[in-house]
């Protein structure tokens, strides 16, 4: 048993290389359990997997850019960076909230009694338009996003630690936008009363409707906020990774999704322990094996979860809606 275990980690058995791999992985997972809560918000009210959602991301992290770009951020002062940027953050969030509310109004809401097939290809066919969007956008190749958040060493520049581990300003950046957007997602839907009625709508939404619920506007507001937080995990993604590209949205989205399954689809609190476990699980993929077997070795573990608990890890077995 030791023998494989030597074997799976390799190089890892070194208890600061494996923990530096570890720290990079919560804070890509963060970026990847953002994403995956607009999945299980989707998801858990109206029972559709919002395909283009990956792509929203996407165009979140397109728009980041540009605003940092026409702002200068790479030139400015740490104080006007500590300014502006959170503008742009809310900025972006704002742009991927409503084109994740007018794709609903658009591309889901004239389907919606349809057969379930309809929607979902609908959802694809407008991936591969949004995708589009971003290639004539920012053009093929991989674009640098600019280096706006310093990376400084937070163990030895600040605690003035002997160690050859980093963790960056950047990291902490990233957990520090990520944490308290899943906070307030969570108090908004289970202290408010919009977000009872989101809860509602997805236990009963016929019976919601009959209580005085306006669905359309509970479903709309559960695309707001999915879109939103596509938003901030576009801009983290860019300043974390300080690239930005159109297939972006795929290979997060594929990640995210899983994610979603992974912790328990539609389970606010899984999607993020499942995003933050997926980001684990890609770290040290990548690190251990050729970097293309990612995606391999997470879906691999996905369907070992699914076989053994369908519902995810936090998810609960509910009876099938009629």
């Amino acid at each position: 048993m030791s023998g494989v275990t030597e074997w799976l980690l390799g190089p890892l058995s070194d208890p600061q290389l494996f923990l530096q791999v570890l720290l990079i992985g919560i804070s890509n997972g963060a970026v990847i359990a953002l994403v995956a809560l607009g999945y299980t918000l989707v998801y858990g009210i109206i029972e559709l997997i919002n395909f283009a959602h990956g792509d929203v991301f996407m165009l979140g992290s397109m728009l980041a850019l540009t605003l940092v770009q026409a702002l200068a951020l790479d030139r400015a002062s740490p104080g006007e960076v500590a300014l502006l940027l959170p503008l742009v953050l809310v900025l972006v969030m704002l742009f991927t909230a409503v084109l994740n509310a007018t794709i609903e109004r658009v591309a889901y809401r004239p389907l919606r009694r349809a057969p379930r097939l309809a929607p979902l290809i609908s959802a694809i066919g407008t991936s591969f338009i949004l995708v589009n969007i971003g290639l004539h956008w920012k053009g093929a190749s991989q674009i640098n996003f600019p280096d706006v958040i310093p990376a400084k060493n937070l163990l030895t520049d600040v605690f003035g630690l002997h160690t050859s581990l980093s963790y960056t300003t950047k990291d902490l950046a990233v957990l520090a936008t990520a944490l308290p957007l899943m906070a307030g997602l969570t108090l908004f839907v289970n202290r408010t009363r919009l977000g009872k009625a989101m809860r509602a709508t997805a236990q009963d939404r016929e019976a919601a409707a009959l209580m005085g619920i306006d669905i359309n506007q509970t479903i709309r507001l559960t695309f707001l906020l999915g879109g939103a937080l596509a938003g901030a995990a576009g801009l983290i993604f860019g300043a974390y990774n300080n690239f930005v590209w159109f297939q972006q949205g795929f290979r997060f989205g594929l990640l995210a999704f899983t994610a979603a399954v992974f912790g328990g689809i539609g389970n606010i609190q899984g999607a993020f322990l499942g995003g933050i476990l997926i980001g684990v699980f890609s770290a040290f993929s990548d690190f251990r094996f050729d970097p293309r077997w990612t995606q391999s070795v997470v879906f691999a573990i996905l369907i070992a979860v699914l076989v053994f608990r369908p519902s995810g890890i936090l998810g609960e077995a509910l009876p099938e809606k009629t």
